[in-house]
């Protein structure tokens, strides 16, 4: 159990006092910029050691850079923060302009960093990863001397990265002005209100199906009205990314992408194709979904409805305590955790006008905290997210004690630990119901969740794909993008529903992440990777808690084929290890369709 009543709002005075007018988190930021380039300035000013001899003068640089990374995911944490709480706050729109800047040039340092560090002769590299004191980081550092030979010289990486501040980045800044904007009118107690973008998509989940119809029908329509701007944003984050790929000599879309997740391009061909293979029973799941809804076929708005009857509903404190309970009857490590993060005010859920979409995690690793953010509403999807999100905090917490670089885990890998918590949390909750009216809409819920990562997320690899492939050929109007999109979703869905989103591609923020191209796959990954590592602990019970553990500790430090053959001993090129993963959920689907019939 958890303290009640639970605050809502997270408690950012802790890092900065005075939130986006804090004194102290001005000086911070002057303390970085001047660090920055003063690497920077060091950098240029040198070379890489030649000789072992040199590497003394020369290490302490990797302290200060590990250093320099900290402070700027602590003030980058930050500003998210800032920004996602109230979109209208300028001071904090500034203060992300003013980071921007400040990742620049410590992305040129870095550059210059990876340069020397790909300049050393082989025997003095082998002595740098050989010393004790850099045990932890030796792979990444291999990693770095193997990614500065994918990239350009030092200057013109330089170059593009300074470039990119007002102009890469800036069309990423521009979409989330033109997110804030957005409003959706709505009747609420006799008067109209103005709903955000947050706030709207929580009613798309309302059991009512008129009231998801209505929402979903002005939703599109906020999208379309700005549809040219936002087509103007993706055309030109994608010319961006094609012209550096160009200049870099690399020759697909994905390499990126690949090499930021650490996997590959088997990995990813190989989990797509054994979707493909099982997607059947999912599309049966469908059907009978709209049975049970009676309907003939889901509408898009449908494909999350609840079912079973009245969804249930929970107060903050009531999902604080079954998150917290069920996160225990895995490891008591990690129930003490939430427990301490919904005491500590780490997490902002409160249901207001302003605030962002969607949900994140972010760190403060100077703090050794996280902080989380969405919005709750009260549904089962919304214990869901909170419990994702803890997942991904927790996942923080046990490498909080290791340097810098050996944290730097990908997104894919990221995923899995937000998503083993979801599955403790849903399997939990699904063995404790008493009857089969309890057990459907969990069961479902579980089903949805599968769609999600099976068909959503590939229409978003299918749509981002294929869009990339005509932008290289010129701008893609936004009449086209909707085209794409309603094609990628088909394909996906294997046209199993009544109508689709055209404007997806505008409402959703991850095609305008300029930190990470192709922001759909490692989800997708992470969701099936967490269910084999939650069938290994659904064997070996809490004493698998430790294992987990271990494996979490490793993400930042092995590719991802690795990390899976050290700690599940799989090959995650071969279909076996992923059809295994796919069955856990398929074993949902089948319960489900038991359940309904005859209905």
């Amino acid at each position: 159990m958890v303290q009640k009543p639970l605050n809502q709002t997270w408690d950012l005075d802790v890092f900065f006092p005075g939130g986006s007018k804090s004194p102290e988190f001005r000086r911070f930021l002057d303390d970085l910029a001047a660090g920055a380039a003063s690497l920077k300035q060091r950098l240029e000013a040198g070379s890489a050691p030649a000789t072992v001899a040199e590497l003394e003068g020369w290490t302490p640089l990797l302290g200060e850079f590990q250093d320099l990374a900290q402070r700027n995911r602590q003030a980058g944490a930050f500003i998210s923060c800032l920004t996602a709480q109230d979109m209208a706050d300028e001071e904090a729109k500034l203060l992300q302009g003013r980071m921007t800047q400040i990742r620049a040039a410590l992305s040129s340092a870095t550059t210059l960093l990876d340069h020397q560090i790909s300049q050393m002769p082989e025997e003095v590299f082998t002595a740098l990863v050989e010393r004790p004191e850099f045990a932890d980081i030796a792979y990444p550092l291999r990693e770095r001397r193997a990614r500065a030979g994918m990239r350009m010289d030092p200057e013109r990486e330089s170059l593009a990265g300074d470039l990119a501040v007002d102009g890469y980045h800036a069309w990423g800044r521009l979409y989330n002005e033109l997110v804030a904007r957005v409003r959706i009118p709505w009747e609420e107690g006799g008067r109209t209100v103005h709903l955000s973008a947050g706030q709207a998509a929580n009613k798309l989940h309302d059991p009512d199906r008129a009231v998801r119809a209505e929402l979903f029908t002005r939703w599109e329509k906020a999208w379309g009205e700005q549809a040219d701007l936002f087509a103007a944003a993706l055309n030109h984050l994608a010319g961006f990314r094609i012209q550096l790929y160009r200049h870099r000599g690399w020759d697909s879309i994905l390499t990126e992408p690949l090499e930021n997740n650490r996997m590959k391009a088997e990995t990813l061909e190989v989990m797509w194709e054994v979707i493909g293979r099982n997607k059947t029973i999912f599309v049966e799941y469908l059907n009978r979904k709209a049975r049970v809804l009676g309907l003939e076929k889901l509408a898009w708005y449908d494909v999350e409805a609840p079912v079973g009857g009245a969804a249930a509903k929970f107060s903050y404190d009531e999902a604080a305590d079954f998150i917290v309970e069920h996160f225990g009857r895995f490891s008591p490590d990690m129930a003490d955790f939430a427990r301490n993060a919904f005491a500590e005010r780490w997490i902002e859920a409160e249901d207001r006008p302003g605030k962002r979409p969607g949900g994140f995690c972010t760190s403060f690793p100077l703090s050794r905290q996280s902080r989380i953010f969405m919005t709750f509403a009260g549904n089962l999807d919304n214990v869901s997210t909170l419990a994702h999100e803890l997942g991904h905090a927790y996942h923080q917490s046990v490498m909080n004690d290791l340097p810098q670089l050996a944290q730097g885990y990908a997104m894919n890998v990221a995923e899995t630990a937000s998503t083993f918590a979801e599955l403790l949390v849903s399997d939990a909750a699904l063995q404790a119901a008493k009857s089969d009216e309890e057990r459907l809409p969990l069961l479902a819920g579980k089903a949805d969740r599968a769609v999600a990562f099976f068909m959503n997320i590939h229409a978003r690899f299918l749509f981002e794909t294929r869009f990339y492939a005509e932008r290289e050929k010129g701008l893609v109007p936004a009449a086209r993008l909707n085209e794409l999109m309603v094609e990628a979703q088909k394909e996906a869905f294997r046209d199993a529903l009544s109508t689709y989103h055209p404007h997806f591609w505008a409402s959703k923020l991850h095609f305008y992440i300029t930190g990470q191209p192709f922001y759909n796959f490692p989800y997708t990954f992470g969701f099936l990777f967490s269910s084999g590592v939650y069938a290994r602990a659904q064997e070996e019970g809490q004493a698998f808690a430790q294992k987990y553990v271990d494996l979490l500790r490793d993400t930042g430090r092995m590719r991802v084929e690795d990390l899976a053959a050290k700690h599940l001993g799989v090959d995650l090129t071969k279909p076996d290890f992923w059809q295994d993963a796919v069955d856990v959920s398929v074993a949902d689907v089948k319960q489900f369709l038991a359940l309904t019939e005859n209905r």
